[in-house]
């Protein structure tokens, strides 16, 4: 197979050879025709949506993941001695449960120790509010690009960068990065203004050409669809992405667009050999890459930032004590109460799912409820009672769905009683009449949502667990409805009941007649 010539089509590439050819057989024009190549060779290293500072043992019984073991994947390629960009597509400050205390301090820290050529936000990075977002890029030691955020005024933010170009043996190597701009629907970025990420990245890659790169590179967070109409602008030579947490390599030599997995339980590095030289007033671009997946189960955690992992890990077990509010109310996680009627304990879980992604309706299923305990009245609620009840890790998923799927999951909600089951509803927003007498799939007799009828022809958003959003525990209605973030991208469910519960500092929320049977 041939290398790829930069703007040069097979059939144009065979003309210029054979021209070459000719010329080169005249006694003199073929040394005046091929000015001297400048060549270099790159590794661009890949990571995107890391969030879990930790490995994790994964199901083939081996550890993944972390940035220990991410650490030594970066310090081997740059200990090779040649160039390296380590580059990171974003999402890494939220969702994990030590980002829910210190709101992605320790994972600046850690992409500090092992320093970052280039950084592209994502969505996670807004979680917090746009203050701790500026507050944690301050924080950073290294390059932040993002050409389409600006400041609510519009104009560019300080320390940001839209573009830049690096020459390396002669090769100028063009970087821009952009952020999601799907973030002020699935997070909570404020004021900031996003623009539109493909069009605001094709603009970047034409703007370096004309700036005189020879190889562009995009690193960028967002969509696959979005990753292939940016990969169809053929003004991006490489495109390193994040947000869809898939292990995915796309080459048609002509460009190629990369994604990282998550979690760093893979890394790729991908080695491009560069070749310019000048060629009829102009400079005639050739390249090549190999790409590389590094499985982290086959490398040893760097020891100095396995060490600081370690110290955060010994501060999180010492938080996970500590008080996150106190109960007016009796809460009860017992299964023949979450399994069977509407409880306090579910009613504040779901509110809490409602509450954060401003959801029409909160849907949680008894059986994801788990610590089977009772919370008297006056009792302290700690991190480590919340894990207890949620200990599956779910993700508050947001759904787009109709009144009539939402009656539909209500009915499958409501179908095994009077049995106790997993699959009964704990929900907000929403006011449930039901006659358990009646023949499983009819039993609903009234629904409101706020305070209107349920229209079954209407859409509404739902916020859920993942579980219940891939169709688990019989909630097949929702299996195939539009999601507002991919599962796996979603916040941890867990992190944001630990959040409402401090925002309330007092938990008042009681039975209040959200589902009424007869």
């Amino acid at each position: 197979m041939s290398p790829f010539r930069h703007a040069l089509t097979r059939r144009s590439l065979f003309h210029r050879l054979a021209g070459l050819l000719a010329a080169l057989s005249l006694p003199g024009l073929g040394r005046a025709e091929t000015a001297p190549t400048q060549q270099t060779r790159i590794t661009f290293v890949l990571v995107n949506d890391i969030y879990v500072m930790g490995d994790k043992m994964m199901p083939d019984g081996k550890r993944r993941g972390g940035f220990a073991r991410l650490a030594a994947v970066v310090k081997a390629e740059r200990a090779k001695g040649g160039h390296v960009i380590f580059a990171h597509a974003g999402d890494t400050l939220s969702p994990s449960l030590m980002s829910g205390l210190d709101r992605g301090a320790h994972i600046i820290t850690l992409s500090n120790m092992i320093g970052l050529d280039i950084f592209a936000p994502g969505n996670h990075e807004f979680d917090f509010g746009k203050d701790v977002f500026f507050q944690r890029m301050k924080e950073a030691k290294f390059p932040i690009y993002a050409a389409n955020l600006r400041g609510p005024d519009g104009k560019p933010l300080l320390n940001f960068h839209d573009r830049s170009i690096v020459t390396l043996d002669g090769v100028r190597i063009g970087l821009t990065g952009t952020t999601f701009d799907g973030t002020p629907r699935a997070s909570s970025p404020g004021d900031l203004r996003f623009l539109p990420t493909v069009a605001t990245t094709r603009e970047q890659a034409e703007l370096l050409r004309k700036e005189g790169a020879d190889f562009v590179v995009a690193v960028t967070h967002a969509e696959r669809k979005q990753d292939y109409e940016m990969f169809a602008t053929r003004v991006i030579d490489l495109i390193l992405t994040g947000h869809d947490h898939d292990l995915f390599i796309n080459y048609d030599e002509r460009n190629a667009m990369v994604e990282s997995s998550y979690d760093a339980h893979y890394v790729t590095a991908i080695d491009v050999t560069i070749a310019v030289k000048e060629q009829g007033g102009r400079r005639v671009t050739t390249w090549w890459p190999q790409f590389r997946v590094i499985d982290t189960a086959t490398v040893t955690p760097d020891p100095e930032v396995a060490a600081v992992v370690a110290t955060f890990e010994a501060e999180f077990s010492r938080e996970l004590d500590v008080p996150l509010g106190t109960t007016a109310v009796e809460l009860d996680s017992r299964n023949a109460t979450v399994r069977t009627r509407e409880a306090a304990i579910g009613n504040l879980i779901a509110d809490a799912m409602r509450v954060f992604t401003k959801a029409d309706v909160g849907i949680m299923n008894g059986g994801g409820i788990r610590a089977g305990r009772v919370y008297p009245p006056g009792s302290n609620i700690t991190r480590r009672d919340v894990l207890a009840e949620l200990p599956f890790e779910n993700r508050v998923v947001t759904l787009e769905t109709t009144g009539a799927d939402i009656r539909a999951a209500i009915e499958n909600g409501l179908s095994q009683l009077p049995n106790a089951g997993g699959r009964f509803p704990q929900v907000s927003g929403v006011a449930i009449e039901a006659n358990t007498s009646r023949p499983p799939g009819s039993r609903v007799t009234s629904i409101r949502i706020g305070d209107a009828p349920l229209d079954d022809k209407r859409m509404y958003t739902v916020a859920t667990n993942d579980f219940l959003s891939r169709g688990g525990d019989g909630y097949t209605v929702f299996a195939n409805d539009a999601r507002l973030l991919p599962d796996p991208d979603a916040p941890l469910l867990a992190n944001e009941v630990m959040v409402y519960i401090r925002r309330l500092g007092t938990v008042k929320t009681g039975v209040d007649g959200r589902i009424v049977l007869k």
